[in-house]
């Protein structure tokens, strides 16, 4: 019986823990798998950087790594790809208010690097939302490409890109909690 009782506890904890809504999915070239969540929100430091947990509804992530297959060369299949820019905008379909934020690398014990923000939410937890994704190439500045990238893979580490979601519904992951 304390098996079973154990066991269902582990399994509680888990999915408190790891509870995230997949707001979308994306694969863009050269492999770059995009996976763009909203999460519970959590503390993040350092403080002065981030909104407390106590002031936001949710953690608005975007997972990005490269793919486990078709990758260049060299290239670490799953891991981590650094120095994007990404934004998000929130935008509450019934009020149009709307909210913006630029999403910094984090990590975590679940996610590991991603990049991520807590926000407030425009409106009410049980609201709809629109959400858009920006994401810019690092500039020259802050990555330099070798000859055999730039002759395979062009002057950027990928083009920019533009996604977006309709009728997103944030409740169950506003309404939850890490601890």
């Amino acid at each position: 019986m304390k098996k079973i009782v154990y066991f269902l506890l582990i399994l509680n904890l888990t999915f408190t823990f790891s509870q995230e809504l997949i707001i979308g999915e994306e694969l863009v070239d050269p492999g770059i798998v995009f996976i763009f969540e909203g999460a519970v929100k959590d503390h993040v430091m350092p403080n002065g950087m981030h909104l407390k947990e106590s002031q936001t509804n949710i953690h608005i992530e975007a997972r990005v790594n490269w793919d486990t297959k078709n990758i260049p060369n060299g290239t670490p299949a799953g891991g981590f790809v650094a120095y994007l820019h990404i934004t998000a905008k929130i935008t509450n379909e019934k009020t149009g208010m709307s909210t913006f934020i630029d999403l910094l690398p984090h990590i975590n014990l679940v996610d590991n690097y991603h990049y991520a923000r807590n926000i407030s939410l425009p409106g009410n937890n049980d609201d709809l939302y629109l959400v858009e994704f920006n994401v810019l190439p690092p500039t020259h500045i802050e990555l330099s490409l070798h000859k055999d990238w730039l002759d395979n893979y062009g002057k950027n580490l990928m083009k920019k890109q533009y996604f977006k979601y309709k009728n997103v519904d944030f409740e169950e992951i506003a309404n939850s909690s890490r601890r």
